[in-house]
């Protein structure tokens, strides 16, 4: 068993235990992942230097990101999504829309390069 593969089966189990697998249809995941998002983006609000944007409580930023992973991680799930594929195969479509010759160095989108 992957390390990814232990963690959506990890959370599968303390989602059971619960019996909230009723509340997390797709919509309602994707609506988690966002809303935990927003808490994570909270941790940066009003921080203006990369000093205090770089040392946030390390604490309340995994826990943050912890709910975002562990939302997106069910929703692929749920989908029946690989994610370790999906992901390989997003960095793939981004390494033809990101060339680095055009792309090094630069925020740029892709359709600005």
């Amino acid at each position: 068993m992957t390390d990814i593969e232990q963690i959506i089966d990890e959370l599968i189990k303390f989602r059971n235990a619960r019996d909230w697998k009723q509340f997390h249809d797709s919509k309602n995941l994707a609506s988690a992942i966002s809303i935990e998002a927003a808490e994570l983006n909270e941790l940066f609000l009003w921080k203006n230097n990369l000093d205090e944007i770089e040392n946030v409580s390390k604490e309340r930023l995994a826990e943050e990101l912890a709910d975002v992973l562990s939302f997106a991680f069910l929703l692929a799930e749920k989908n029946n999504l690989n994610v370790k594929d999906i992901i390989l195969n997003k960095i793939e479509q981004n390494d033809k829309k990101y060339p680095v010759d055009k792309a090094k160095g630069t925020a740029k989108k892709y359709d600005e390069l």
